[in-house]
């Protein structure tokens, strides 16, 4: 049968690792897992109880396209308590994890070959979800000296449609600071490139608090998810807040994409809102993982890398030991039982000697890894 070239896009190679982990578990071998970005952690007690609940006494049909009216208040609630910043709960959009925000974005924003701007490393399905729809994504080489964030003279040069950035960042963990943030909107404001602020790991910072987008304008596209802080992976719902005079634009792709986001996922995340006592206690698992990383990692041989601000992820330069990333990872998978992410996924010209290391998991698992990885560098690799 005939197919598109649109359909032509790259694996996203930490779910290729996820598999052979998998295969690997049930083959009978214990694996530590510091491949992937998702909390160890269920989502919380409390949202739990109240699908639970909430499944006992209602259908749970379809929701308005948008979203529950009462979870679009309580996350415009959250911008207040979090941001000190007054959102109208009709900008906000439920929608099926961030990856159904970042379509709803692209679409809405861009027109087919338009130009769009990501750093990198960067998320990988950026570039993937524009590659698919007919978009070209335009890689930004950011600099260890900017902490691999891109500033406004990376692009200068660039004609671009649109720019999308991430604080805290995947897989480096560095945030951008409110003048960083701000240059880089100011600049898209004066070039009429859209901006899109991806703020998924916020709630999840070491140094500092996370600044969003919208404390510095509110002719931006923002979007977030349940699944990090809110440890609501599986869950996939995420949302999107838009300008006024995009909301009837995003209301009618949203309808026809997707009609809504899972009625019963919303109903857990509008509980997750109120459970805020157990994920600041998770941030201490993480908080406490971070720095067993940033100890251990050195040790194990891991030495070029820098502390990451927020998120759950080191992002180390092994060009010492590889010039094929995607090869170390799988050595390190078979001898030492630890699966992490090749750079490759995050960074197609330099990630062939950088990994992802994820510590999102339990702290017996990261002192497990840590050992793991020790013993394979020591000898592991002969």
């Amino acid at each position: 049968m005939r197919s598109s070239s649109r359909g032509k896009v790259d694996p996203f190679i930490v779910m290729d690792v996820m598999e052979s982990a998998r295969a690997a578990e049930e083959a009978g071998r214990s694996i530590i897992h510091m491949e992937v970005g998702q909390p160890g952690t269920p989502a919380p007690a409390g949202a739990r109880s109240a699908l639970a609940s909430d499944m006992a006494e209602n259908a749970l049909g379809y929701t308005v396209a948008l979203g529950l009216p009462e979870l679009r208040e309580g996350i415009s609630k959250l911008y207040k308590k979090w941001y000190n910043v007054e959102v109208d709960p009709a900008r906000i959009v439920i929608t099926p994890g961030s990856s159904g925000a970042f379509i709803l974005a692209f679409t809405a924003l861009f027109d087919t070959a338009e130009k769009v701007g990501l750093g990198e490393p960067g998320y990988p399905s950026y570039r993937q979800i524009l590659k698919a729809l007919d978009l070209d994504p335009v890689g930004i080489q950011t600099s260890a000296e900017n902490r691999l964030q891109p500033v406004p003279a990376d692009f200068e040069e660039m004609d671009l449609s649109g720019l999308i950035v991430a604080s805290p960042a995947n897989p480096s963990g560095t945030m951008l600071d409110r003048d960083a943030l701000g240059a880089l909107i100011e600049t898209c404001a004066v070039r009429d490139i859209a901006f899109i602020s991806d703020e998924i790991y916020h709630g999840i910072q070491y140094e500092g608090r996370a600044v969003s987008a919208l404390e510095i304008s509110q002719d931006v596209y923002v979007i977030n998810s349940f699944s990090k802080y809110f440890s609501m992976t599986g869950w996939r719902v995420g949302w999107m807040i838009v300008p006024d005079d995009h909301i009837r634009t995003v209301e009618r792709l949203a309808q026809n994409m997707f009609i809504c986001a899972s009625h019963p996922a919303q109903v857990a995340a509008l509980a997750a809102l109120r459970c805020e006592e157990e994920l600041d206690g998770n941030l201490e698992v993480y908080k406490e993982n971070r720095l067993l990383m940033q100890d251990g990692l050195p040790k194990a041989g891991f030495d070029k890398i820098a502390p990451p601000d927020g998120a759950f992820y080191f992002y180390a330069d092994v060009s010492d030991y590889t010039s094929d990333s995607r090869v170390f990872a799988a050595e390190i998978l078979e001898k030492a039982g630890v699966a992490v992410t090749p750079g490759l996924d995050f960074d197609p010209h330099r990630g062939a000697t950088t990994l992802r290391f994820s510590y999102a998991r339990s702290t017996e698992d990261v002192k497990e890894g840590l050992k793991r990885l020790t013993a394979f560098m020591e000898n592991g690799r002969a």
